[in-house]
């Protein structure tokens, strides 16, 4: 699935904007829809997933996304693409909570943050593979790039229709919104859902300041090893890195410390002189985003009462869809301020701020969450 979306996604600009003579603004408009929806539907897809099940929203989320990219390939106006695009947005806010409100319910607790790794593993895989093909598929035309990526989640849905059991909601909770206001009014799960919004906000920095960086280096060719680099690098050492950790950090303490390490990197690409240095950085950078989204959701699940996983993802997805918007315009306009300032440091001194403050604000909103062996020693009692 992550392949099928990074086949047509990056295509999306060069084939209306590059071929068609489209303005770049309408493009983003497009794009901005299709995030702005997903965000935004996740929050609620996760409540109605403890409402129904995870997996009638999941297949939905598959059928709508596979017509979505699908129709992307047909459009000839820009509302028509605006409509493939809101459809595809939408098809992915069904699945992407329940997806892991799923994983929750069919992992062990001890094994949940492993099962999360291997999950990001696939995504990174797709991140690989998926413009590779789509940069073999638009020799083609974009119309057959687009119905490839559209057949790759009807596939999916064919496989998850066979392979996923049907999971029952563990109690019924009122409205189907009980589980999102559980989750708002949890002080603890409220305040690390905002502490997040601040790593977030450094982790699209490798979209924006880390890539202008690279190409202020060794120019447009640089976004290939920059991004090479940092799949690869999860690919090959996500899984065996967090079984490394497990072994001997907590999981709160290994997602502050993950957070520091990408604070920490960003503030050291201030002062990388030569794209060598940088992408030195790029591989510690990529280290602690590579142990923040098993330990992030292991720590969601962990949090979450009976009944609500699904909702307490869905919440989470807040921090998101903030910190991915605020990310974006911040990096742009920092670089742009350290440029006119003169103070070429400025951008990445600040990051390593927002990530320092992020992670001692991740300490201290997990105060006295129990560790998975004192809440296997609760039910035990």
């Amino acid at each position: 699935m992550w392949g099928g979306f990074f086949l047509v996604v990056p295509l999306v600009t060069v084939h209306f904007v590059d071929e068609l003579g489209w303005a770049a603004a309408s493009v983003g408009l497009v794009l901005g829809l299709r995030q702005l929806t997903q965000q935004g539907l996740t929050v609620f897809g996760g409540a109605w997933a403890d409402r129904i099940g995870p997996k009638p929203l999941i297949l939905a989320g598959c059928l709508i996304r596979t017509l979505g990219f699908a129709w992307m390939g047909f459009a000839d106006a820009l509302p028509v693409l605006l409509a493939a695009s809101l459809l595809a947005g939408i098809g992915g806010g069904l699945f992407d909570a329940p997806k892991s409100a799923a994983i929750t319910a069919v992992t062990r607790p001890e094994h949940r943050a492993r099962m999360f790794s291997l999950v990001s593993i696939s995504g990174n895989l797709g991140m690989v593979t998926g413009p590779l093909i789509g940069a073999w598929l638009i020799h083609l035309g974009f119309r057959t790039a687009a119905v490839s990526a559209g057949s790759v989640y009807l596939l999916a849905f064919a496989l998850l229709a066979v392979t996923l059991p049907h999971l029952r909601p563990a109690a019924e909770r009122g409205s189907g919104f009980a589980g999102l206001r559980a989750a708002a009014l949890d002080h603890r799960f409220r305040r690390f859902t905002l502490v997040l919004v601040g790593y977030f906000l450094l982790s699209t920095q490798i979209n924006v300041a880390v890539t202008l960086k690279a190409v202020a280096l060794a120019g447009p060719g640089a976004t290939g090893p920059l991004y090479g680099l940092s799949a690869g690098l999860a690919v090959v050492l996500q899984y065996p890195l967090l079984r490394l950790v497990e072994r001997r950090w907590r999981t709160r303490t290994a997602l502050v410390a993950a957070v520091l390490a990408v604070g920490l990197s960003l503030g050291l690409m201030g002062f990388a002189a030569t794209f060598p240095q940088l992408l030195a950085c790029v591989a510690l950078y990529s280290l602690g985003t590579m142990l923040v989204y098993p330990t992030q959701q292991a720590l969601t699940a962990r949090l979450a009462p009976a009944g609500m996983t699904g909702s307490y993802f869905g919440f989470s997805a807040i921090s998101l869809g903030l910190g991915g918007a605020v990310g974006n315009l911040v990096g742009g306009l920092l670089t742009d301020a350290g440029k006119r300032a003169g103070l070429p440091l400025l951008p990445w001194l600040t990051l390593m701020l927002v990530g320092i403050v992020t992670a001692l604000g991740l300490r201290w909103a997990l105060r006295g969450v129990p560790t998975q062996a004192q809440l296997e020693g609760e039910e035990g009692l």
